[in-house]
């Protein structure tokens, strides 16, 4: 895309008046950086994705209420991880996490493996246990 042609729509930039930097062709035919203060299909695109993460969330604190899942599993949506980067961040095996997911398995964790949660969502352990959902 050409300098000149960056977009410049009204968007969640707007309110504000902040603009996001792109790299863009400039009239030497180089790259070089550029002022944009939004694209309306960059926003249409990222408000689609944000909507399937609260459905998702939504989903998750159901099969919490119905004793499917742990609360491991909402926090972990909440803060966008999958099991393996929660898995990298407490230190244990993924078929660990996968297993404390689980609502039976995560009523058994000692205090020790609650805290490494906890500490990693930067939550009280309490709050990892009983969940304001």
């Amino acid at each position: 895309m050409k300098k000149a042609d960056v977009p410049q729509d009204e968007t969640c930039f707007a309110a504000t008046n902040m603009k996001e930097v792109v790299y863009a062709v400039g009239e030497d035919g180089n790259y070089e950086k550029a002022l944009s203060s939004g694209w309306n299909a960059k926003a249409i695109a990222l408000q689609e994705s944000l909507d399937l993460i609260d459905e998702q969330v939504a989903l998750t604190i159901q099969k919490i209420k119905a004793g499917e899942l742990s609360p491991i599993a909402y926090y972990m949506e909440v803060q966008r991880m999958d099991v393996a980067i929660l898995a990298s961040y407490v230190g244990f095996w993924q078929w660990r996490v996968k297993r404390h997911l689980k609502a039976k398995s995560f009523g058994t964790l000692n205090t020790k493996i609650l805290g490494k949660y906890a500490e990693v969502f930067e939550i009280s352990i309490q709050e990892l246990k009983t969940p304001s959902i």
